[in-house]
């Protein structure tokens, strides 16, 4: 299956639209599930109050789980934060994950951040033609062999493909999908997952921290008690290069989302026929919309 067949099932008028979500992921080494309760969240203002759960929470040791109203749903594991939302064919500057986590990263300064992470998901169904899934990726990007006539069903494969880019490294999955609607059958769909990932410098951070406070020795008490008083300044700075650090990553997150759209859309799901000097949305495989 070539990807001219690819365009011509998403251009169909029938055609199921496209899903696309967005994950920001923050990595810390002292982050405890029990940390993410609603009150604290909307107490500390990481949160804005008007905000609605969808669901009762999960909150333990182990694992904490809210969902709110407006899409937006907050995770928590031993030692990293998951932020999701649907874009539902909004503009990226309605978003509103990016603002949490720049808000959770400002209230907890302290926080030994290791790294940060965005993972776009973009998922492409096709409902009257479920096949075409398993022959885009078996055929047209893993191309033919005898591997594949093993067995009495057709083969399913993912992909899974990384990148060294200037500022991150990245890694994009492609697979097979199922969409469950209610009262529906299961659509088949494709697939395709990003991961831009980002890791703190733990020597820059540490850097911030290697100032030496000039103090001035009198007694042996006093020594003591200025020496503790440099030592928490410097632990500071370093906390202060850490913030840094996941700030910068953070700013990323648009270029990042329209980069992945860009790399799905031209790399994948190009027909041969889009102009380079067009921008995204004009080139887009979705018509009327845009990625």
């Amino acid at each position: 299956m070539t990807t001219s067949d690819i365009t011509s099932v998403i251009n169909s008028p029938s055609k199921t639209r496209f899903i696309e979500e967005i994950s920001i992921i923050i990595a810390a080494q002292d982050l405890t599930p029990t940390m993410m309760s609603q009150d604290f969240l909307k107490f500390s203002g990481i949160i804005p109050q008007e905000w609605e759960l969808s669901q009762q929470p999960v909150l333990n040791p182990n694992f904490a789980q809210l969902n709110f109203t407006n899409g937006v749903g907050i995770n928590a594991q031993p030692g990293t934060i998951t932020l999701s939302e649907s874009l539902n064919n909004q503009q990226l500057e309605k978003l509103a994950i990016h603002h949490v986590a720049s808000k959770y990263i400002e209230k907890l300064p302290h926080a030994q951040y290791m790294g940060l992470s965005f993972s776009p998901r973009i998922l492409l169904p096709f409902p009257e033609d479920p096949a075409s899934v398993r022959q885009y990726i078996t055929g047209t990007l893993l191309g033919s062999g005898s591997w594949k006539r093993i067995g009495t069903a057709p083969v399913q494969a993912g992909i899974n493909l990384m990148y060294l880019l200037d500022r991150c490294q990245l890694t994009i999955s492609i697979s097979e999908a199922r969409l469950q609607k209610p009262q529906q059958q299961p659509i088949t769909a494709i697939l395709f997952s990003g991961n831009f990932h980002y890791n703190v410098n733990t020597s820059i951070a540490r850097q911030h921290g290697l100032g030496l406070c000039p103090s001035e020795v009198t007694v042996e008490g006093g020594y003591a008690r200025e020496t503790r008083a440099s030592l928490s300044v410097n632990l500071g700075q370093q906390s202060d290069g850490r913030i840094a650090q996941v700030t910068n990553f953070l700013n990323n997150w648009e270029t990042d989302i329209e980069e992945f759209r860009a790399i799905v859309n031209q790399k994948f799901l190009d027909s041969g026929h889009a102009d380079s000097t067009q921008s995204i949305g004009e080139t887009s495989l979705f018509p009327g919309q845009t990625l």
